[in-house]
């Protein structure tokens, strides 16, 4: 199994917590089940991302741009900054307990992974799955380079909307729809009206389109319009894609700007315009008075010169869906641009049946209808990245030579300039020597190496590793965009160039968010570093975490502010486990997380409970104790059978979770073992027993057993905790212990089976009633320290015994004295509380002498009076939603119920008084 390659830039967050906590228990899980496992640590190097954070740091310290060093140097500053901040994503994963093969560590930089992108890229241009062609790409002026899909965050806006934008010296508005006349050519008075929420791409403009069916348009079919900026004469065309019932049911055709315009006016032979440039500003195309502007300012300008030449016709609402560049904030640019693409439809297509024919399994199994609309809308991948920190493209052009026809530039692709240079020679018919070649300046898309991270990080191209043997790879904290976009780079690359899946399955977890529902972002200043909930944090370090970020000062004002909100106290230390725990808790295969700190606390809260419930046990095994085998373990009374069923369902549970992937099934197992089934009923039951002495030597053998075997199920969520208690038991005569409990067997629920006794488990919930019914009532009647005897009385035969069998742990759970048995039809003493266990049975609890009637009822009266003003406001109140009114319903059955319970108590202590008045009454 390989880690999802982390980016280089900075730290990890909790969504890689949960990716860390989900793959090591699985690593863990498997290990103890005696497998060999392999899990490969590594990090990407994040092209555009650590390019900028770079840059933003050479000018913030030496007030120097990228292009005033050459590109050797800034390199080098990249790979300063590299090794410097690099080791801090393995210090997070060391915290995290990661038990990762460190020696196997790489990075999609380092010289092997450089060999794998380059085979790569060379293999696919052999097999003509890999072409230059001039086409559409996503631009980001602010960066000045083509950026992926992933990088594509599509912003909605209700209407208009202002956004300050990167390099514009005013803020922008967006979400407004210009209505343009374009002027029909030969007749004065006619026009047709455009709308656009582009204008400052008008100079770009070729043609105007309609729908052929549309009657308002029939008449002009086949005519001339006048460019409503320049006069120049473009043609009206039909085309079927147009939407007559939006908008004016014209639109303007910008095919160098626009993905629908291109393929309209391919469709119709029209040659497009580029009129943006690749900073953004506007090219010789626009004439002087636009050329060199910002786009956004000739925008204005655009506007302007329309209503002065009488051509503006409105103006108004629109919502849009605005595309934005998630790395340098900027509205992205479709721009025309000679680069590398990989063909996708034909290796998509068995990416798609891999799933759909099983061999490739989704878990959870929703992400199917994702995985299949996404490969069946692929388009071809543009790999080339104008960017200097990545993997250099493979690709030299031979400089005065031309293809095909001499139309176009002669580009020759090799794994080394010499073998680039030998093709070049076959290719011109020149000799190599006389060829002058220079090789492609961009670099790949970071997605191409990170797709490889599998295949080169165990020796390909120099060996084929067995990939089909991984283990489900558990990814980044992921919306589906992200998850199709490097599993599926992954599935198609790896079946393409080893001839196999890269795996079988593909385990997809999660998205976390905050408690508020919002995604994790720096700029809302919600961004958890592990090791802050791990060590906890004081709010003063956070707040510096946060000035030393990349944030400008409105959003550093934004998330300080939320972050004193959030955090006003800072984050308390939590450790760990109590992290890893709570994360696995959620289930992480359905719906978004969303994690608080308190959640995070109240998992250490319940490794205290354990690390106590260990230091009760081996205080009541002592020093000379010597552990039975397992196997021979037999229980030697009703709560040694039970405490065993327990342990050994919770081994069932644990099982089933691992072999479903679904954790949170395993968490709520060992939750339920631990805190309610051994420390709230079994310990506080057998205290009694291990305080006489000599004691029964079969309560020490059942704790041994709980610790040890409820230790080994805790193990590959917890580690920390569980290592550390579980050296402290004593170890097992004869045999081969093992050295850690890493590598110590996980318990088989199969060889704990002769353990299981659902019906016994079954009868003592009937216990548990009792017990819960017995305090109910001592908190009735506010019975702190006495320890009042109770009778028990069924009208059920069989079940008298069952009570019978557990008289003394039923008395000791109760916090009662003797509990006896009170044969059915016998009247009960008087003065004695009463309480219902169904329909069957009754349990009742001594009160004489033990309380004073008449305090107890001016008590009861004053809770009685506090419940009743309650009541009373609820019945008043009318919710406005459903919810609401649930919510209500709920709240009125319980007070209700609490009300009748003062009534009965009250009843009970008035017949007290009656038998046995008080003193002053005599």
């Amino acid at each position: 199994m390989c880690i999802p390659p982390p980016n280089v830039t900075g730290s990890l967050h909790i969504g890689h917590a949960l990716t860390v906590a989900i793959q090591d228990a699985l690593v863990r899980w498997h290990r103890m089940c005696g497998d060999q496992v392999l899990w490969v640590p590594g990090s990407d190097h994040a092209g555009i991302a650590t390019q900028a954070v770079v840059e933003k740091q050479l000018w913030k310290e030496r007030g120097v741009r990228r292009h005033e060093l050459n590109r050797e140097e800034f390199l080098r500053e990249v790979w300063k900054w590299k090794e410097e901040k690099g080791g801090e994503i393995s210090e997070q994963l060391q915290a995290l307990g990661a038990s990762l093969d460190w020696d196997r560590e790489c990075f999609t930089m380092d010289a092997g992974s450089s060999v794998a992108v380059t085979e790569a890229f060379v293999r696919l241009y052999e097999a003509g799955l890999l072409y230059r062609s001039q086409q559409l790409v996503n631009w980001s002026c602010a960066l000045r380079s083509a950026i992926s899909d992933i990088e594509v965050e599509s912003r909605p806006l209700p209407g208009r909307t202002e956004l300050r934008l990167p390099g514009c010296p005013t803020p922008v508005s967006f979400g407004l729809l210009v209505s343009v006349a374009f002027p029909v050519d030969g007749e004065p008075d006619a026009e047709v009206v455009v709308g656009t929420t582009r204008p400052e791409t008008l100079p770009g403009d070729v043609a105007v389109a309609v729908h052929p069916g549309d009657s308002r348009y029939t008449h002009l079919h086949g005519r001339q319009l006048r460019h409503p900026l320049t006069g120049q004469l473009l043609p009206l065309i039909t085309d079927s894609a147009v939407q007559p019932h939006v908008g004016t049911g014209a639109v303007k055709v910008t095919p160098a700007h626009s993905p629908a315009d291109a393929e309209l006016g391919a469709r119709h032979g029209l040659s497009p315009l580029s009129v943006i440039a690749e900073d953004g500003t506007m090219t010789s195309l626009c004439g002087d008075w636009l050329q060199g502007l910002h786009r956004f300012v000739a925008r204005e300008k655009i506007m302007s010169a329309l209503r002065e030449r009488g051509l503006f016709r409105g103006l108004q609402n629109h919502p849009m869906v605005l595309p934005i560049c998630s790395r340098s904030g900027d509205v992205v640019e479709y721009l025309l641009k000679s680069q590398w693409f990989v063909r996708c439809q034909e290796m998509g297509a068995r990416a798609a049946q891999a799933v759909e024919s099983g061999a490739l399994e989704l878990s959870p199994s929703f992400h199917q209808k994702n995985w299949q609309h996404w490969f069946s809308h692929i388009g071809d991948w543009c790999v080339s990245r104008q960017l200097w920190w990545g993997h250099r493209i493979p690709a030299y052009l031979v400089v005065g030579e031309h293809t095909k026809g001499d139309k176009e530039d002669c580009w020759v692709v090799g794994r080394t300039e010499a073998e680039a240079r030998k093709i070049a020679a076959e290719l011109t018919g020149k000799p190599g020597t006389e060829l002058t070649l220079h090789r492609d300046p961009d670099v790949l898309d970071t997605w191409f190496s990170s797709a490889l991270f599998p295949f080169a990080a165990l020796g390909w191209p120099q060996e084929t590793p067995d990939l089909a043997r991984f283990y489900p790879l558990s990814l980044l904290e992921t919306g589906s965009d992200l998850l199709l976009f490097w599993v599926g780079r992954m599935v198609m690359l790896g079946t393409q160039l080893t001839g196999q899946l890269p795996f079988s399955k593909v385990l997809l977890h999660s998205m976390v968010r905050d408690r508020q529902g919002r995604k994790m972002s720096k700029s809302l200043g919600n961004v958890l570093d592990p090791r802050d909930i791990i060590s906890g944090a004081e709010l003063q370090v956070l707040e510096a975490k946060l000035r030393d970020g990349n944030l400008d000062s409105t959003e550093l004002a934004i998330a300080a502010t939320a972050q004193r909100k959030d955090f006003p106290h800072g984050i308390p230390e939590c450790g760990t486990d109590a992290l890893r725990f709570a994360l696995c808790s959620h289930g992480a295969l359905g719906g978004d997380l969303h994690l608080s700190v308190s959640e995070v606390l109240s998992s250490r809260h319940f490794c205290n409970k354990i690390w106590n419930a260990l230091r009760f046990v081996l205080n009541a095994l002592g020093e000379k104790f010597v552990p039975q085998p397992t196997e021979e373990l037999s229980p030697s009374s009703p709560m040694d059978a039970w405490i065993l069923s327990r342990l050994a369902h919770a081994a069932w549970e644990c099982e089933r979770g691992f072999l479903a992937r679904e954790l949170s099934l395993i968490t709520r197992a060992l939750h339920h073992f631990w805190l309610h089934s051994l420390c709230d009923v079994y310990l506080e039951a057998v205290k009694p027993v291990l305080s006489h002495s000599p004691h029964a030597p079969g309560p020490p053998q059942v704790l041994f057993s709980c610790a040890d075997v409820g230790l080994r199920l805790l193990a590959p969520l917890m580690p920390f905790l569980a290592e550390e208690l579980w050296q402290r038991l004593p170890r097992r005569p004869g045999g081969r212990s093992a050295p850690s409990i890493c590598v110590a067997p996980y318990p088989i629920a199969r060889s704990l089976e002769h353990w299981r006794q659902p019906e016994l488990e079954q009868r003592f919930s009937r216990v548990q009633e009792a017990v819960q019914a017995l305090r109910a009532l001592r908190a009735t009647y506010q019975l702190t320290k006495a320890r009042p005897r109770v009778l028990l009385q069924s009208s059920e035969p069989g079940e008298q015994g069952l009570f019978e069998a557990f008289l003394e742990p039923l008395g000791t759970l109760g916090h009662c004295a003797a509990v006896g048995l009170l044969p059915p039809g016998v009247a009960v003493p008087s003065g004695w509380a009463q309480a219902a266990l169904g329909d069957t049975a009754q349990v009742y609890m001594e009160l004489q002498g033990l309380v004073e009637p008449r305090a107890q009822l001016s008590l009861l009266a004053a809770r009685r009076h506090k419940l009743q003003k309650q009541l009373d406001g609820l019945t008043d109140w009318t919710p406005s939603d459903g919810e609401s009114e649930a919510k209500r319903q709920q709240r009125l059955s319980s007070l209700q119920l609490e009300l009748s319970k003062l009534d009965k108590a009250a009843s009970y202590l008035q017949e007290l008084m009656d038998v046995c008045p008080s003193p002053g009454q005599l």
